[in-house]
């Protein structure tokens, strides 16, 4: 083997070392920002709130807009990537009300 081919792997090791790294932290990101939605669904269904708040929603999708191309993120995918999150949200919240 080549010392190019060598240290090709050698970097294709890191990157993949570094990813597996970060799929871990937005795992438990995800689950910690999940607890925190879930005790807002328990406190809205106590008080008889509804489950979604629309014009959050919308300020959420605008910051995370900015906040993607502040970190050279595709904002288009970064607003599907909140809408996936926020559907997800609203439906545990309308099983707790339930």
């Amino acid at each position: 083997m080549t010392d190019v081919v060598s240290r090709a792997q050698e970097l294709l090791k890191d990157h993949r070392d570094s990813i597996d790294r970060l799929d871990a932290i937005l795992v438990y990101t995800l689950a910690e920002r999940f607890k925190h939605t879930q005790a807002v669904g328990r406190l809205k269904a106590e008080h008889d709130l509804p489950p979604s708040d629309q014009a959050r929603e919308t300020r959420q999708i605008e910051r995370l807009e900015w906040l993607s191309k502040e970190a050279d993120l595709d904002p288009e995918f970064a607003k599907k990537f909140l809408n996936f999150v926020i559907s997800e949200v609203i439906r545990h919240h309308e099983k707790l009300k339930s």
